[in-house]
């Protein structure tokens, strides 16, 4: 069984108190101890399965990201439009990488993300500056302070009366890879309402009781995923065919057999539909995995 959901664990002082400091980021570059990441979009600085920390003498110039300090080491980030060799996806890393790495990564890619999608203010559109250790954009126009926006989404393993777990897949995804449903939390609504909205919107099922599971953050652009687990109160599937071409529910055994024989694909150990399928299951799952 998973032990950690990536990305959700490795907590780490980020010191926010001192990103107000307009001479802090000066001095921390002053520092040859600093570790510096390179990071853009998706990519960040690494070499086969480990991130590439350089000192900050040695990094090229792009706005400057503070991260926070580990072990008693600052470490901070330099966003450019595109990571210069050695360079990975964090998506295909984040599973090779201790939890203190994975988390300082998962910052920088979720904060640089933020500031490639939003480089004007929203409200009067002129070009805004990157102020507070990499943590705000302000505006010189009209003085609009912006702050990095995470976007909720639910994320859930519905069940039904005999335990059985619904599973869907998306129609972008090969045939044969299933997982839970998911979807974004929608103005005015509570989470326990978005798991059974999306439910019913997508599949068509009842949901009653919601329980609440674990999150994790998910930069992809932007996302914080909420996992929930929640009981059926209907299990006539139909599917809206747009977000999801197909539903169905699966037993234990159901499970054991069809990812055995490769008919069956499950999310990869990246995301936390990895996590909450394994804890129903209860057990570590082997076969196939995408």
């Amino acid at each position: 069984m998973t032990d950690h959901l990536t990305f959700a664990d490795g907590a780490y002082n980020r010191h926010s108190e001192r990103r107000v400091d307009d001479g802090f980021m000066d001095t921390l570059w002053s520092d040859p101890k600093t570790k510096v990441l390179l990071v853009g979009g998706e990519h960040v600085s690494a070499d086969d399965n480990t991130l590439v920390w350089r000192s900050a003498a040695e990094v090229p110039e792009g706005d400057r990201l503070y991260l926070g300090t580990v072990d008693g080491t600052e470490h901070a980030a330099v966003m450019l439009e595109r990571v210069p060799p050695p360079a990975r996806a964090l998506r295909s890393l984040a599973t090779e990488l201790g939890t203190a790495q994975a988390r300082l990564a998962v910052h920088a890619v979720g904060v640089a993300q933020w500031h490639r999608t939003h480089p004007r203010c929203s409200r009067c559109g002129a070009a805004t500056d990157v102020r507070e250790g990499g943590h705000v954009r302000r505006c010189p126009q009209c003085g609009a302070t912006h702050f990095p926006r995470t976007d909720p989404a639910v994320i859930m393993l519905i069940t039904d009366d005999a335990d059985r777990a619904l599973l869907g897949r998306r129609p972008e995804w090969p045939e044969g890879r299933y997982s839970t449903l998911a979807g974004f939390v929608e103005p005015g609504e509570s989470l326990e309402d978005a798991v059974r909205r999306e439910t019913l919107e997508e599949t068509d099922i009842e949901v009653g009781e919601v329980s609440y599971a674990a999150s994790q953050p998910w930069p992809f652009p932007s996302s914080l995923m909420l996992g929930f687990f929640g009981r059926a109160r209907t299990t006539e599937v139909t599917v809206d065919g747009t977000e999801t071409t197909d539903a169905r529910w699966f037993s234990r055994e159901d499970v054991r057999v069809l990812t055995l024989s490769g008919e069956l694909v499950l999310p990869g150990g990246v995301s936390i539909s990895r996590w909450l399928i394994e804890r129903w299951y209860g057990v570590p799952l082997t076969g196939s995995w995408g």
